[in-house]
């Protein structure tokens, strides 16, 4: 691990439009098109979330076998993602992300070879290609975070992490209908669409000019383990990110997606309420964090950085308190994507300083321990969920929800938290 004392900013690398003007976001180039490739890699890996599954209950009839696949997908790239962190700060970047896209390139379409040809496809195979190609994805999303920081500006970085929000939020949105519709012709369907956006996507990395880190010395220290855990480290040292990380990983101990909406389907059921109402009721809370990250760039220009993360943290508990409230089904569904719509904007801005204030050499580590603790703060919040409402039903579920993200909010109350500096004033080298 390196130990050289963090550089000031220096913003010779980033791109200028005229007399040293910079350039407008939507014209740099060589973000979108790593934006563009992430965007590809990313609907492929959420249809591929969906196929899966289909695709097990399919050969096996066995939903709980149908669930394991979920399971090992996030423990997977909960991992994985630490590991492509202290990659990212060591190797170079851009060779990472064609790696993982063309590893998963050839796994996918390997695959998809087998489907069209008839051979038999056990469970255990169908969950060794997702364990893969979910290793290869956790590897892959902290370096192409990380390469945001110097293929951007400082004054455009909330900007470009409400962008990634866009792209989020729209391949979870897509990814479930493409699978869906593309496992109806056929069950090859799928991964086949998967490996063609793998393929595009490794095109358009290779169309990116500028290096995707900050030059440096050669390591001259061997890694280690230490070195993995240091963007750990890293994250409860510093005075900014420390707060906002707590606050995070309580708020998503709350509220999870998939705990979320377990909750909202599990209390209409309990309400009488139709299939039909159930599915319009979870789809309004999802079309929140869609819509949230539509608007979230507009609202990190024009709020604080502390407006913003008070008004999130301390709606999530009020929102939890009114479900248990609100009487009928559709209501719900609306409360939850008030919190949603929020989320979006916070992302925004804690990745901004994240890019910011974190130097380059450690950008990758930084962002796997990101990774791995808002992964590991789901599955908790997911089984407690599930726990509570099979002991006690709805009310107290959103009680705990609303006294968990209290609690949480609570981080948002230090001094730090209520004085927050604009990113830029945080950037090092």
């Amino acid at each position: 691990m390196t130990t050289d004392r963090p550089q000031p900013y220096l913003s010779s690398g980033q791109p200028e439009d005229g007399e040293g003007a910079t350039t407008p976001l939507i014209r740099n180039q060589d973000f979108q098109a790593l934006w563009t490739s992430r965007f590809l890699a990313g609907l492929g890996k959420e249809s591929g979330e969906v196929a899966y599954p289909l695709l097990v209950l399919l050969l096996a009839g066995s939903a709980s076998q149908a669930g394991v696949i979920g399971a090992v997908q996030v423990a997977t790239t909960m991992i994985t993602a630490v590991i492509g962190g202290a990659l990212a700060d060591r190797v170079d970047r851009r060779a990472i992300l064609l790696f993982c896209d063309l590893g998963r390139l050839v796994l996918l379409a390997s695959f998809a070879g087998l489907l069209l040809g008839g051979d038999d496809v056990g469970v255990p195979l169908v969950i060794g290609v997702a364990a893969a190609s979910s290793a290869l994805m956790g590897v892959s999303n902290p370096v192409a975070v990380a390469a945001i920081k110097q293929l951007v500006p400082a004054s455009q970085m909330a900007d470009a992490s409400a962008q990634n929000q866009i792209r989020f939020f729209s391949t979870t949105a897509l990814g479930a209908p493409i699978a869906g519709s593309l496992f109806g012709l056929g069950r090859a369907f799928p991964f086949v669409t998967e490996a063609v956006c793998y393929l595009l996507s490794a095109a358009l990395l290779l169309r990116i000019r500028r290096p995707m880190q900050a030059s440096r010395e050669p390591e001259r220290e061997p890694w280690s383990p230490r070195e993995t855990v240091s963007g750990f480290v890293l994250l409860a040292r510093h005075p900014v990110l420390r707060p906002m990380i707590g606050w995070i990983v309580g708020f998503n101990i709350a509220f999870a997606q998939a705990g979320v909406f377990l909750a909202l389907i599990a209390t209409a059921d309990e309400r009488g309420a139709s299939h039909l109402v159930v599915g319009l009721t979870v789809s309004l809370a999802g079309m929140g964090g869609l819509v949230g990250s539509l608007l979230a760039g507009p609202v990190v220009r024009r709020l604080s950085p502390t407006r913003i993360f008070l008004i999130t943290a301390w709606s999530a508990p009020v929102c939890a308190l009114a479900l248990v409230a609100v009487p009928g089904t559709l209501p719900l569904g609306l409360i939850v994507a008030v919190v949603f719509a929020l989320v979006p904007g916070v992302n925004a801005v804690f990745f901004g300083y994240v890019a910011a204030a974190v130097p380059d050499g450690y950008q990758g580590r930084a962002l796997g321990a990101v990774t791995f603790m808002s992964l590991l703060s789901q599955p908790i919040g997911i089984v407690g969920i599930g726990v509570v409402f099979d002991h006690a039903g709805p009310v107290p579920v959103f009680l705990v929800m609303a006294s968990v993200s209290a609690l949480a909010a609570l981080f948002t109350l230090g001094p730090t938290m209520r004085s927050l500096p604009p990113p830029e004033e945080l950037v090092v080298a």
